[in-house]
């Protein structure tokens, strides 16, 4: 297969929108563990394996163990190994992840401003619709794990 065009060459402007909205998540204050289980999340529902290789490694480097990863696409039969904030940022992944199904509920919204406030949840929805837009870049230009 011909190599597909590389965005930040291609579209400058567009890549450093995204790299600002990155920048900006990465910044949040939204633990950094859980920023990386909210990508390797959104990243295995949509079948991008960069993303999944990247953002498992990444938490690896902060912590994270290889089991505890391995676990992240099972976490409702493994939710002694996760803690309550987490499957609920999982659930919030995957609703948003998966919006042509019903979108983020309103059961789910409520829990999470009750546990981690408005500003928090708002932070929490933008790195999850971060990483769905990483998702689709870097699936619709078939990158391939760095191995």
């Amino acid at each position: 297969m011909k190599a597909r065009l590389k965005m930040g060459k291609v579209q400058p402007a567009a890549y450093k929108a995204m790299d600002a909205l990155d920048a900006y998540v990465d910044n949040s204050d939204i633990d950094k563990l859980h920023q990386e289980l909210i990508r390797i999340r959104a990243s295995q529902i949509n079948g991008c394996a960069y993303c999944v290789h990247l953002h498992s490694t990444d938490a690896r480097k902060i912590g994270e163990t290889e089991e505890r990863i391995f676990l992240v696409s099972a976490w409702r039969e493994a939710q002694d190994i996760f803690t309550d904030e987490e499957q609920l940022l999982f659930e919030m992944t995957e609703e948003i992840t998966l919006i042509h199904k019903h979108g983020l509920s309103d059961a789910v919204y409520e829990k999470a401003v009750t546990t981690f406030g408005e500003e928090k949840t708002a932070q929490i929805i933008m790195i999850i619709v971060t990483v769905n837009a990483w998702n689709r870049i870097a699936v619709g230009l078939k990158l391939k794990p760095q191995l």
